[in-house]
């Protein structure tokens, strides 16, 4: 359903961003992150005037990660910025991420190390976007969205035991609650289900990703319970 029809109105600012993910030839993957912000003007700066398409800000962030969804190498780069010479000293920060893991309450030690004047504003915003991209970039290669049970049946090859969880998308948004339409139509045998722990009328916890071709899920190399949080949370930052 598309926004209502808006008001008269001008354009004075635009902010894009967007990120890529990459499977490298030695088994690491790279997330690409870049904002930029324009104004259809030319806009006063305090070093100057910056002319009408120009950018204000275009700043890049990437990751390496590993299967694991751990942070093997970082790096910024500030290639427009309001104060040159100053904001682009800001960027090694950026390598205090290596380490981290996206889903081990990534958001909150990404601004314990990087909020304020520690980094820079907008990179350290950057950083929030990181563990869905991730999530979205391994769905269906690194980890199964398939009801393998299901598949099974269908026959397709599964896995012994596969099919104990359900698939790894499931109960961590509205549309795809155990108890929602989305869920009775397309994974029937997962309507209804409450994670194993939880009893009924409890919120259900979030389930580990299932593997693809025998890589490890999160939750075997100590992802914390806090974890679920870090997948679910896609609009919002813990």
């Amino acid at each position: 359903m598309p926004l209502s029809p808006p008001v008269s109105r001008q354009l004075r600012h635009r902010r894009a961003i967007r990120a890529e993910a990459f499977e490298r030839d030695d088994g690491l993957w790279d997330l690409e992150a870049c904002l930029t912000d324009h104004k259809p003007r030319d806009v006063a700066l305090a070093p100057g005037v910056r002319p009408k398409g120009l950018p204000i800000h275009e700043l890049w962030l990437r990751i390496t990660i590993d299967r694991k969804l751990t942070i093997v190498d970082a790096q910024a780069s500030s290639e427009w910025v309001p104060y040159p010479g100053h904001c682009e000293a800001a960027n090694p920060a950026y390598r205090a991420l290596i380490g981290l893991n996206l889903l081990n309450d990534f958001r909150r030690h990404a601004r314990r190390l990087l909020a304020g004047t520690a980094g820079c504003t907008h990179l350290t915003e950057l950083c929030s976007i990181l563990p869905t991209a991730a999530i979205q970039a391994f769905a269906g290669d690194v980890w199964s969205t398939r009801d393998s049970a299901t598949d099974a049946t269908n026959g397709d090859s599964a896995s012994p035991g596969a099919h104990r969880e359900p698939p790894f998308q499931l109960d961590r948004c509205h549309a795809l609650r155990f108890d929602g339409e989305a869920v009775r139509r397309f994974y029937p045998r997962w309507y209804g289900h409450a994670p194993r722990g939880v009893k009924a009328g409890d919120a259900p916890a979030g389930q580990a990703p299932a593997p693809v071709n025998g890589s490890p899920t999160p939750d075997e190399h100590g992802a914390s319970a806090q974890n679920n949080h870090e997948v679910q949370s896609h609009s919002h930052s813990d």
